[in-house]
């Protein structure tokens, strides 16, 4: 006997489920911007290393490389009154950038910080103060050799590493060699570096270079030929501007 299509029971379905809507993401907070001295350093491409035997030969030295148009400039932290040389240079150059170099240790650190420095260098990688200021406005600059100072470096938080010593290491064929495999990493180049071979670094890869000797010579230190260390400045910083990327 046929049943008539009408009198089949009809198939019930489930209703379909309910997407449970997700809870909006919370608001992530916006990347904190980059120390200004970092952007200063890849504007400049030079930093300027002072060492001194006392704290006024470093002061005149200081101010000799301004007037030669050193913007960026770094004082050791072995210069005696290097402190009270910092806080005077940024009295007087509020426009320009000042830090500290050679600073080994976090107690060292925060009085270079104190007197204004506004960035820290060091011959290795520290990293008391490259936690103490991962968000600081105040750069830190670690030192580094092998990928694998730069791989740790860059995993603690560095926004910028120096290839310390580079000279001895090949200079800018190490510095080519170095920077492929890392080549979103800012490198400062230092140690040896001379006027005149300031294009073939960058060309290798640095974004700066560092200059002690080349512009503070020993000599003229002594003989406080404060004019030539203008000269020479004023050659690096030339040198420098003519490089494009």
């Amino acid at each position: 006997m046929r049943v008539a299509a009408s009198q089949l029971p009809l198939p019930t379905t489930a209703a379909p489920p309910r997407r449970r809507r997700r809870a909006p993401a919370p608001p992530t907070a916006a990347p904190r911007p980059p120390p200004r001295a970092l952007a200063a350093i890849l504007r400049s491409r030079v930093i300027a290393c002072l060492r001194a035997q006392d704290g006024e030969t470093a002061l005149q030295a200081a101010h000799a490389a301004v007037r030669g148009g050193i913007t960026v400039l770094e004082v050791v932290m072995t210069t005696p009154g290097v402190l009270e040389v910092i806080e005077d240079l940024c009295r007087s150059y509020p426009s320009l950038t000042f830090g500290v170099g050679t600073v080994l240790n976090a107690a060292d650190a925060r009085k270079a910080i104190e007197a204004g420095a506004q960035f820290l260098m060091s011959p290795g990688t520290v990293l008391d103060i490259l936690h103490d200021l991962e968000e600081s406005n105040v750069l830190y600059i670690p030192g580094v050799l092998t990928p694998t100072e730069v791989l740790s470096a860059c995993s603690a938080g560095a926004k910028v590493v120096k290839v310390y010593p580079v000279s001895v290491m090949g200079g800018e064929a190490y510095m080519s060699a170095l920077k492929k495999p890392f080549p979103v990493v800012p490198m400062v180049a230092s140690q040896g570096i001379k006027i005149g071979s300031i294009k073939g670094y960058m060309e290798a890869g640095a974004s700066a270079v560092v200059l002690s000797d080349t512009i503070f010579d020993n000599q003229l230190m002594k003989d406080r030929k404060f004019s030539k260390i203008s000269e020479l400045a004023n050659l690096a910083t030339l040198e420098a501007l003519q490089f494009t990327k």
